[in-house]
């Protein structure tokens, strides 16, 4: 990785970002360490579990721990979303990457809890051959596995998300502010802070809400023309406020119709409802932003109207099957 300030250790505060993932472990019941682009932990661990503990310490288990750390890594990567799955105990881990402008620049290593849903289909990433050293070694630990913290499968997905969508945040502002900083020192100016650093921060915020809105305006996916001309009036206003979210009722106030009447004209003029027609079609302005601009997910996600960035990349992914990050590379690669 040539550009230094994309290493994790040159963006955070490392000491205060232990400080943050102590409180996340703790509030979570997961135990957190965060690793470099490389693997190499650039924390240490907040909460690992007693059994956890006595595994890793042990030469002939510690190995197959670390296969799995890598392998979940790796399968975060390449989802470019959060990877849960089972390590050689059967214990649940999520690999959570940080992932900025398509860089891969660290992971959360999440987990080292048992799930109650004994029925969720989990990949189990690494399998030891039978071994008496390690029965013998489970044994001895055995209270310590009984006693680790257990959630439903709910409850450890919304925690991979709320880490996944919080940690790409924070290392992304702190990118913001870092190559902000060098800007001035590359000019031999002094770094703006406080309140300066501040306004230069609203200022490049409305720059990228003004770019985002003009690349809207130009998008070039054709209109959809109703046969039925009832329908027009919803049709227009839709394509004309992307950024806004409507309701079938509102809709159908704007053909003077009622709403079961306008959604049963809407199915059959399109085919579909028009709870799916509506995601559907901003997921087809979405890509074309991701084609055609350089706007992240965020801008992106702002800008047709979604409540926020996760929504917008399970939507996304509900429509296209992978991720919009995964989507530009994918594009780009093509061009290329």
């Amino acid at each position: 990785m040539s550009n230094p300030l994309f290493n994790l250790e040159n963006i955070i505060d490392i000491e205060k970002w232990h400080m943050l993932q102590d409180s996340l472990a703790l509030v979570t019941k997961m135990a957190i360490i965060t690793v470099n682009y490389k693997g190499v932990p650039v924390t240490k661990h907040s909460y690992c579990q007693p059994f956890c503990q006595g595994v890793r310490k042990d030469d002939i288990l510690s190995p197959y721990c670390q296969k799995c750390d890598a392998r979940g890594g790796l399968e975060a990567v390449r989802l470019n979303a959060p990877y849960i799955y089972k390590c050689h105990f059967d214990i649940i881990d999520i690999a959570i990457p940080i992932i900025i402008d398509n860089q891969y620049i660290g992971a959360i290593m999440a987990g080292q809890i048992k799930l109650r849903d004994s029925d969720e289909q989990l990949e189990r990433l690494v399998s030891r051959p039978p071994s008496t050293q390690a029965e013998s070694k489970f044994k001895a630990l055995e209270a310590a596995y009984a006693s680790l913290p257990t959630l439903s499968y709910t409850e450890v997905s919304t925690i991979a998300d709320m880490l996944f969508h919080l940690c790409n945040y924070i290392v992304e502002e702190a990118i913001t502010k870092n190559t902000t900083i060098q800007m001035y020192k590359k000019m031999d100016l002094a770094p703006p802070s406080g309140q300066a650093y501040g306004q230069l921060q609203a200022i490049q915020s409305e720059l990228s809400h003004t770019l985002v809105e003009h690349s809207l305006k130009g998008l070039t996916l054709k209109q959809f023309r109703p046969s039925n001309p009832l329908l027009q009036p919803a049709f227009d206003y839709f394509y004309e406020h992307k950024n806004k979210n409507f309701t079938l009722q509102e809709m159908a106030k704007q053909c003077h119709i009622s709403p079961s009447y306008f959604s049963r004209i809407f199915t059959k003029e399109t085919g579909e409802n028009f709870s799916s027609f509506a995601p559907r079609l901003k997921i087809e302005w979405a890509k074309q932003l991701l084609e055609t601009t350089g706007q992240s997910v965020n801008q992106i996600s702002d800008a047709l109207g979604f409540c926020d960035a996760g929504y917008f990349i399970k939507t996304f992914k509900k429509f296209e099957h992978l991720t919009p990050a995964v989507y530009r590379s994918m594009h780009r690669n093509q061009q290329q």
